[in-house]
């Protein structure tokens, strides 16, 4: 059966307010949303890709109203420049190709897009994961640091959980698991992200390893019985201060939590309130208008 076109909906924006307005699109369309950063110009455009056409979905007029609320909440959205064009499934494909290469994390994690022909070396994981309808590929600073968080934090022949908070892709849930933690537990508040991380999971022939669940952070329980010894959380700031006791009840007492999803200008905040909560700060990242780090119990 021939599949039809895919509508590419874009907005220009900000490093600022990328995560924001990823998070816009995705709920707007019921599609994760996919951040692209040119490396020449430094321009940064949000995408999703529905099957939708999107003048049925929403109009020019109500998507600039939501983009303007944001500058309520202090985020500039950047040029917020809209828009949308019918592409071919084909294009599609071969526009991704172009722009996603292997990612090797030290000598332990190799994570490729499917059409990649790269072998891992001696040692390595494998991860495979395309681009496009999904977000969290290992291109994105943040994404990238937790990934190399995962790999060194990872001692062999030894037991290890992880959980990863707002898993997106799945991606670091699927490489912990490769790389031989367990339990894997990992969750998102989007049903489609939770959708497309069991499919990525099932990919990889983890599905039996990594047991992903749709919760909103907000709404679990102040305390859980299951605590972990390494935990990712690459969120926005202001979920990662107002949910800090959900996420620290979590962390087991010689747990490693990995913070991500932080715009620079916001670590510092974020950092304090961590520290303040007994945790000292160790490791961190700079990287394009992200910062990322790493916290241990004093």
């Amino acid at each position: 059966m021939r599949r039809g076109p895919l509508w590419q909906v874009s907005v220009d924006t900000s490093g600022e307010a990328e995560e924001a307005v990823a998070e816009l699109l995705g709920a707007w369309f019921g599609e994760p949303a996919s951040i692209y950063q040119d490396a020449e110009t430094g321009r940064i455009t949000v995408s999703v890709f529905t099957a939708t056409q999107p003048e049925r979905a929403c109009n020019r007029i109500t998507l600039r109203c939501r983009l303007r609320e944001m500058c309520g909440t202090g985020l500039d959205p950047g040029p917020g420049t809209i828009s949308w064009r019918k592409i071919r499934r084909e294009d599609w494909a071969e526009s991704w190709k172009r722009h996603f290469r292997p990612i090797e994390v030290g000598g332990r994690l190799l994570v490729k897009p499917s059409w990649s022909g790269q072998a891992p070396r001696q040692g390595q994981a494998v991860v495979v994961l395309d681009p496009g309808l999904s977000f969290g590929t290992g291109q994105h600073p943040t994404t990238l640091f937790c990934l190399q968080q995962v790999a060194a934090c990872r001692r062999q022949e030894t037991a290890q959980s992880f959980l990863d908070v707002g898993t997106g892709s799945g991606i670091l849930a699927i490489s912990a698991a490769k790389l031989g933690y367990g339990p894997v537990h990992a969750f998102d508040f989007e049903p489609a992200s939770v959708r497309v991380a069991r499919a990525n999971a099932a990919r990889n022939d983890v599905q039996r390893q990594v047991r992903i669940a749709r919760h909103d952070l907000a709404r679990l329980p102040m305390r859980e019985g299951s605590r972990y010894d390494v935990v990712c959380a690459n969120l926005t700031s202001d979920l990662l201060l107002q949910e800090r006791r959900r996420i620290l009840n979590r962390l087991h007492p010689d747990g490693v939590l990995v913070l991500a999803g932080v715009l620079k200008t916001q670590f510092r905040a974020v950092r304090r309130a961590y520290i303040a909560a007994g945790l000292k700060c160790g490791e961190t990242a700079v990287k394009d208008e992200w910062q990322s780090g790493v916290f241990r119990r004093r």
